[in-house]
């Protein structure tokens, strides 16, 4: 019964800052501050310390945030009985995104909601980012899942968040032991690029173009996957965000190394719907599992 405080308080762990979580929650921060502070109230002890103008953990606070991680993981299965009864075990949602969230991201997420919902129908549309969101703007698909999706009328965001770029290696590249490292270092290496028709090669341009180095990738692709493959096969050394690798980091295939040059502007991610009318119970689903999905990437290696 205390979800919003909840999901408030652990926004605020993961972002740092109360500014920070609201901008994630889509609340303005007087609002956060204000459950933060009911909280601390009624506990009556402080959850948070100020640590070089960052909010960290006191010992009450990890208390309170395991309590409150357990609290949710056992509401959202209440949740999924109570779908159960309520007979949500059919219906149709549609979701439209491009083709390399299409490829890394969403298998997994298709997976856990097929699992937790077998009876609900998919669709999963594969498009250019301007096909993406005129899919969802004109009613072909109730959700839209795109990059640096510009601010449009008519549109509703559901779930924003950002992810760093980096150079993506195989294990045993130059590269790979380093904790961070920037463009400059990268121009030593065959450079494998995202294509001009792509959203991440405007940053990339601006970065290089700030640095006033020239570039020649010895390859150029609109395919997130093959720019990930060939990295992996040691062709050259390729630069995405960290939610573009994440599997085969995990799975050991490939490394991310932060970039960490100055003004060099994280990918924003959106999950966007129509402005208007409410989704239905299937389309409240897939939103919640690709939701879960990112807060999870976020916060995992």
């Amino acid at each position: 019964m205390h979800a919003k405080v909840l999901r408030y308080f652990i926004e605020v762990v993961r972002a740092g800052s109360i500014r920070k979580a609201a901008e994630q929650l889509h609340v303005v921060p007087t609002a956060v501050n204000r459950q933060i502070l009911n909280l601390e109230e009624e506990l009556g002890a402080p959850l948070f310390e100020r640590i070089h103008n960052k909010l960290k953990l006191t010992p009450i606070g990890e208390i309170v945030l395991a309590h409150a991680r357990s609290t949710l993981r056992d509401f959202d299965a209440v949740r999924q009985h109570i779908e159960a009864v309520r007979g949500l075990h059919q219906g149709e949602a549609s979701l439209a995104t491009t083709t390399g969230l299409a490829g890394a991201f969403l298998p997994g997420v298709v997976q856990r909601c097929r699992a937790a919902h077998p009876g609900i129908h998919l669709k999963l549309l594969d498009l250019p980012i301007a096909g993406v969101l005129r899919a969802v703007a004109e009613g072909d698909a109730d959700l839209a899942l795109a990059y640096d999706v510009p601010a449009t009328a008519g549109l509703r965001t559901l779930f924003e968040s950002e992810w760093p770029l980096g150079a993506v290696v195989p294990p045993g590249h130059a590269l790979a032991d380093r904790a961070t490292t920037t463009l400059a270092d990268c121009l030593g290496f065959p450079l494998i690029l995202p294509a001009a028709p792509m959203s991440l090669r405007p940053i990339l341009d601006g970065a290089f173009g700030r640095s006033a180095v020239s570039v020649s990738p010895v390859i150029e692709t609109t395919s997130t996957a093959l720019m990930r493959q060939l990295a992996a096969q040691g062709m050259g050394i390729t630069l995405l965000n960290r939610l573009d690798v994440a599997d085969d980091v995990r799975a050991g295939r490939l490394l991310f190394v932060p970039l960490r040059d100055a003004g060099l502007r994280p990918q924003g991610l959106a999950l966007v719907t129509r402005a208007g009318p409410a989704l239905s119970a299937a389309a409240e689903v897939l939103a919640r599992h690709v939701t879960d999905g990112l807060e999870s990437a976020l916060v995992g290696p």
